[in-house]
């Protein structure tokens, strides 16, 4: 840090000039205006597609505006939050446009809560407005009916909407149509396609809000601004170098993050979504060979599925070079390698709910094109370095918040700050306090700074094993694991030890066709691990079977670590 002068005070701020702002010179950013100007570019480029169902950018603009003008004719506006409970089908992108258009929030809920969940959520937000995919109508309707029991003559409820989707069965929505709900396009019908929306007067005002998991706690409200949806939306989409007219696999739900900012990337570079109401290898690969998908994101699980799919499944070699943006957990080296190997040119990212979804990117140097594919795909599966929207990164000690050396060794909190992090969680003072402690956003990750400044996730500060007094990273060992032939995934998490405190649990799900999950495969794989780890890192307990995820694809270590507990801890040897 540097100082000039020897005052210790700073001097005030000056320009060199006093021309002020005016209308013309200056606005609040927005990515609603993305939507006018795809409309305006390319008016008949297809830029929803679902099944049948077609829209082109034209199309989807005038919707939105008459979407924002039927919310508007209800009183549905500036400080009303919109709930959305729906898969990825037009109505949810159309929804990221047209409920801001009106000056509301929207709220786009995870599909794979319960009902108490989402009750929760739906009261919490005070949502006015929940629009419901016919498939989850009945779950919307069990959770406002948590609410009214709850509230009594207190409850208010909701304008409610149920959305047609030609791709279901029709009976869902005819049930619904049966309790006096409106159609998602009848009530389209009662608004304005010319509709003369209006920009937010400050970029700082709200347009999103979604939730945290809750595994731990009651979910927490993230709060996003105009401004990080703006810079994000443009971010997202330069770091992955995705041009003009790309054709976008809508594989990560739009639920999770609206999309990563893909919603509003779209429409700022004029692409074209397909759909996906429900993923699968399979769908993923017709959306490339049959749909022209050049772009898509997704978890490292739906990666692995992708290339452990059976010759059936699959479309290979692939007809074009198609990119694939990776998040929500760190990815193995091996993934990463497969991937390259079989065409797709993948870019690592990190980030989190409260950050606009990835934020860090680990950017590729071309010299790692000459390296050894093993090297290659060590150094990509680091999380890198910030995004263009994001001014602020680092590794600190969490009690000093020093940076820690960039060592590649020495652990530390991974910090974020910049306008790509939220406004903060809805009505939580003391979980504000805590997430912004002195000036940065804490993430909760562990990780280590390497030499040439990238960053690298080791673990989730929770998950962290504690082993006669020596840290275990749970993502290490899932990295060995990860290696062995026989498995397809793998998680880690702390069991108790009489002896050492704590002992790592490995929980696997094995190749079709490779290992029977007897004792075994456990002491092939623990035999394994021995020759590339150290002995205290070594899971002392391997469980086989199918592992719990989220809607995202992310894995449920809280439900592992209650397994784990289960199981009680390892008894100290008698020898």
């Amino acid at each position: 840090m540097s100082s000039w002068g020897s005052s210790g005070s700073a001097a005030p701020e000056r320009d060199i000039d006093d021309l002020p702002r005016n209308d013309a010179n200056y606005t609040a950013l927005t990515p609603l205006w993305f939507l006018e100007r795809a409309a305006l570019a390319h008016p008949g480029r297809a830029s929803v597609v679902h099944g049948p169902v077609r829209y082109t950018w034209a199309e989807t603009y005038r919707r939105c505006r008459r979407f924002a003008s039927a919310l508007a004719r209800r009183s549905v506006g500036h400080g009303s939050t919109v709930a959305v409970i729906a898969p990825n089908i037009p109505a949810v992108y159309e929804a990221h446009f047209g409920v801001p258009m009106s000056g509301a929030v929207v709220n786009c809920v995870n599909i794979r809560l319960n009902a108490e969940t989402i009750a929760f959520l739906l009261e919490h937000s005070v949502a006015e407005v929940v629009m419901v995919d016919q498939e989850f109508f009945t779950l919307a309707e069990e959770s406002l009916k948590i609410i009214a029991e709850k509230k009594k003559s207190a409850f208010r409820p909701p304008i409610l909407i149920v959305i047609g989707d030609p791709t279901c069965d029709p009976k869902s929505l005819h049930y619904a149509l049966g309790k006096g709900v409106i159609e998602y396009e009848d009530f389209l019908k009662t608004g304005d396609p010319e509709f003369n929306w209006k920009p937010p007067k400050d970029e700082w005002q709200s347009i999103a809000l979604g939730y945290t998991s809750g595994t731990t706690s009651s979910p927490k409200g993230v709060v996003l601004h105009h401004r990080g949806a703006y810079l994000m939306a443009l971010s997202v989409a330069m770091i992955w170098g995705m041009p003009e007219g790309a054709v976008y696999l809508w594989t990560l739900p739009m639920f999770h993050c609206n999309g990563w900012c893909y919603t509003w990337a779209l429409a700022a570079f004029c692409g074209t979504s397909i759909c996906l109401r429900q993923v699968s290898t399979k769908a993923i690969y017709h959306g490339i060979t049959k749909q022209g998908v050049t772009h898509f994101c997704a978890a490292p699980v739906v990666l692995n599925n992708l290339i452990n799919a059976p010759a059936s499944e699959t479309f290979l070699p692939l007809p074009r070079v198609v990119n694939v943006n990776v998040a929500g957990a760190a990815p193995t080296p091996s993934l990463l390698g497969e991937l390259s190997i079989r065409g797709f040119r993948v870019t690592h990212t990190y980030g989190l709910s409260e950050t606009y979804g990835p934020s860090t990117v680990c950017v590729w140097k071309p010299e790692w094109d000459e390296l050894p594919l093993e090297e290659r795909s060590r150094l990509h599966c680091r999380q890198g370095i910030r995004y263009i929207a994001l001014e602020g990164l680092d590794v600190v000690d969490p009690k000093t918040m020093a940076p820690v050396p960039a060592d590649g060794k020495t652990y530390g909190e991974i910090v974020l700050r910049g306008n790509a992090v939220m406004k903060g969680y809805l009505k939580n003072p003391k979980a504000n306090a805590e997430a912004f402690a002195g000036g940065w956003y804490h993430s909760g990750d562990l990780g280590v700074k390497h030499p040439d400044g990238y960053i690298e996730v080791r673990d989730r500060m929770k998950d962290v094993i504690i082993s006669g007094g020596e840290n275990i990273s749970s993502l290490e060992v899932e990295k060995v694991l990860c290696t062995h032939p026989a498995v397809l995934e793998a998680s880690v998490v702390a069991r108790a030890d009489e002896q050492w405190g704590e002992s790592p649990c490995a929980f696997v799900t094995l190749k079709d066709g490779a290992g029977d999950g007897s004792d075994n495969t456990a002491s092939d794989i623990m035999r394994f691990c021995r020759e590339r780890m150290p002995g205290y890192w070594v899971p002392k307990t391997v469980i086989f079977g199918p592992l719990p995820k989220t809607a995202t694809g992310k894995i449920k270590k809280h439900e592992l670590r209650a397994k784990a507990k289960e199981l009680g801890p390892i008894k100290k040897s008698r020898l």
